[in-house]
């Protein structure tokens, strides 16, 4: 009996955390996969995910580039194959008081969570077009739903996609074209996303009750295979967190943030 070729995804951010355990799931569920990061730890990933029975191709790129973006999309069309899935995951936190955070840190994070986002989503989006057939998720946060002190380019970057994602999808529904996109906003996951971004000694970086970055992947996987917008993923308190932020005030939402991110360091 003949089988059915497996489609293909391509994963940013996958090394570690959210990004890695998504890759997994996508491996799981059959899928080939071009994964993505800026660390070399990458290739051993790729190695770990090719025990799973699918085909790995790994890309050391910088996506707060706009080289390494290029560098990415030319080497996934190498493969001759079309990109069914695309997951931006990539992104990166600035922990700590805007006036003393360093602008070259924030211009990164600022180009890789959102510059290059936007470029690697139009290219690889054309691509889907003109076979009027894929999916995009993008990692967004429940960051997304509130001001973040402390963290604020993030937050900010998070608005962002958050309200691209949605818009985007809004035009590809009201085009007819045949793409879903669907945002998943994790709330704080145990990953090193807080030793990266200098946020280890903040009340979120110290909490015991992080997600388990496997169980977000797989909120995000299958919300994204349902063709829902967005997705609250890991554990209910998120959901809670996110509605509750919808009936407060912004200076109430970004005190009780703000009471999260800001460094030990600053409290009295």
């Amino acid at each position: 009996m003949k089988t059915e070729p497996r489609k293909l995804a391509m994963i940013t951010g996958a090394s570690s955390g959210i990004g890695f355990e998504l890759a997994r799931v996508f491996a799981k569920n059959n899928y080939d996969l071009i994964i993505n990061s800026s660390s070399n730890s990458l290739m051993d990933k790729v190695d770990e995910l090719k025990d799973l029975g699918v085909e790995v191709t790994g890309v050391i790129a910088d996506l707060a580039t706009r080289e390494g973006a290029e560098e990415l999309y030319m080497k996934a069309n190498y493969a001759g194959r079309p990109i069914d899935v695309l997951v931006l995951n990539a992104g990166v936190a600035v922990g700590g008081e805007f006036l003393e955070n360093d602008f070259e840190d924030e211009l990164n994070l600022m180009n890789l969570n959102m510059v290059y986002l936007v470029y690697l989503a139009k290219k690889v989006m054309k691509d889907m077009a003109q076979r009027n057939e894929g999916k995009v998720l993008f990692t967004s946060s429940i960051a997304a739903e509130m001001p973040g002190p402390y963290y604020a380019t993030y937050a900010a970057s998070k608005s962002f996609v958050q309200s691209f994602a949605e818009a985007i999808r809004y035009e590809m529904k009201d085009t007819g074209r045949n793409i879903t996109v669907t945002a998943l906003q994790p709330g704080p996951t145990d990953t090193n996303f807080f030793e990266r971004g200098n946020m280890e000694h903040t009340m979120v970086g110290e909490s015991d009750s992080k997600d388990d970055p496997a169980q977000v992947a797989q909120d995000g996987y299958e919300a994204l295979m349902k063709g829902k917008d967005h997705v609250i993923g890991g554990s209910i308190k998120n959901s809670i967190q996110a509605a509750a932020a919808k009936v407060m005030s912004e200076k109430q939402r970004a005190s009780i943030h703000g009471n999260m991110t800001k460094p030990d360091s600053m409290k009295q």
